[in-house]
């Protein structure tokens, strides 16, 4: 029995770590992410939609839980994420750093200019920039339901009782 060469190509699950200028690039193609802050000593995570303003990301909310945790001097977290439906490479980029409402006439101003418009209404009018200490990605191939789905996937469960 003859063996076949073993292939130079990399396997389609092969993750490909992200160079820094392509993680801000993807960040720029979505404006939806999700923050992770440190609540009452706990994480907690809040969708939000961003914006890249030079080597930081820039949000706006109002008064409450988010506003609370991402003021102070506790770390953050942003990751976004996305998949191009042409070729089925999916994306995920994570930022770590801290984070600080933007105050000061001329800051707010120059924030403002963005065009951040929050989705959801009501007062929204704290900026919030996230700077970044650490920006990492990767990009992989999002894989065929049809390679890991099996007759078991959508069986009757058992009850738990």
């Amino acid at each position: 029995m003859n063996a076949e060469p073993a292939s130079t190509e990399e396997p389609s699950s092969a993750v490909q770590n992200l160079e820094h200028h392509e993680c801000w690039a993807m960040l720029r193609t979505v404006s939806v992410g999700r923050l992770a802050i440190v609540v009452d000593g706990r994480p907690d995570i809040f969708p939000i939609n961003y914006t890249v303003d030079g080597g930081t990301v820039v949000f706006r909310t109002g008064e409450g839980t988010k506003l609370s945790g991402a003021s102070g001097d506790s770390p953050v977290a942003l990751e976004a994420d996305g998949v191009d439906p042409s070729t089925g490479m999916a994306w995920s980029v994570v930022l770590k750093g801290t984070s600080a409402v933007v105050r000061g006439t001329e800051e707010v101003l120059d924030t403002a200019r963005l065009y951040l418009f929050p989705w959801q209404a009501g007062h929204k009018d704290a900026f919030v920039r996230v700077t970044p200490d650490s920006v990492t990605g990767r990009r992989f191939k999002v894989t065929d339901p049809l390679t890991w789905w099996t007759q078991h996937s959508s069986a009757a469960k058992s009850s738990p009782e």
